[in-house]
This record gives C-alpha cells, sequence and structure tokens, in this order.
C-alpha cells in the first residue's frame, strides 16, 4: 500500500465516523435504541467495504498497474452489488431494524465517497514524469 492509500483511506474515514455519530444520534431520536444500533451497523458496513475496496485496489495497483481502471470499476460494481444484497437480505430481519439499516449504509457509501473526492481534490499526486536533463539518443536533445 501507498502512502498516498493510507491517506484517502484515512480521510475517508474520519468524515465517516464523524457523520456515523451524528447518524446514530438521529437514528436514536427517531427510532431508539433499535434504529442507533441499525444505524451504526450501516455506517459501519459501509465503511469496512469501501476500506476493503480500497485495500484491494492498491494491491492489483501495485502488482498489476495496467489492469488498475478496470480493476476500479469491478471493485466498485461488486461493493455495490454486495451492498444490495446485503440490504435485500436484512430487509425483514427481526434482530435489527432494517430501515435504520439501510439509512446507515446510504449515509455512509455518502460519507466514504465524499470523503474520498476531497482528498483526491487535494493530493498532489504526479502523473507526469518530469524530463530529465540527459541527452536523447540519437545526439538530439
Amino acid at each position: 500500500m501507498q502512502s498516498n492509500d493510507a491517506r484517502i483511506i484515512r480521510g475517508a474515514a474520519i468524515p465517516t465516523a464523524a457523520v456515523g455519530v451524528l447518524a446514530v444520534a438521529v437514528g436514536a431520536v427517531t427510532a431508539a435504541a433499535d434504529g442507533a444500533v441499525g444505524v451504526a451497523l450501516g455506517v459501519l458496513v459501509a465503511a469496512a467495504f469501501f476500506a476493503l475496496g480500497m485495500v484491494s485496489l492498491g494491491a492489483v495497483g501495485d502488482r498489476w498497474p495496467e489492469l488498475f481502471m478496470g480493476a476500479a470499476m469491478l471493485i466498485y460494481t461488486t461493493q455495490m452489488g454486495l451492498l444490495l444484497g446485503l440490504l435485500l437480505l436484512l430487509r425483514d430481519a427481526s434482530f435489527l431494524n432494517g430501515g435504520a439499516f439501510a439509512a446507515g449504509v446510504v449515509v455512509g457509501i455518502v460519507a466514504w465517497l465524499g470523503g474520498t473526492v476531497r482528498v483526491h481534490l487535494t493530493l498532489k499526486t504526479p502523473y507526469v514524469q518530469p524530463e530529465s536533463d540527459a541527452p536523447a539518443r540519437g545526439g538530439r536533445p
């Protein structure tokens, strides 16, 4: 994992945790303890899914940089599909407030993606290699 990857994960996890605390408070007010637990679990699941996705994307980028964009699309699509399946699986669970859980997942996703976008906009990653001062082959500068 590169230092930029750790910075991106940290930059997305901190806002997600802050928004998650606010969402848990709202869930506690609107649906009592059951709602607070559902929202907390939803935010935690969303953060875990996206953190694991970032770690796996970093591993793909280190090993196969030419497959990075395709892997990013595949990982993101898989994450959304798995989250949808989890929401459908747990929507009628008796031990969990399904609406609060779904709201927590959505809040977690929005906060994580917002934090990721903010970090990417402020991160100064060079994407062009500067020219060297050495003369080029063939005698031309």
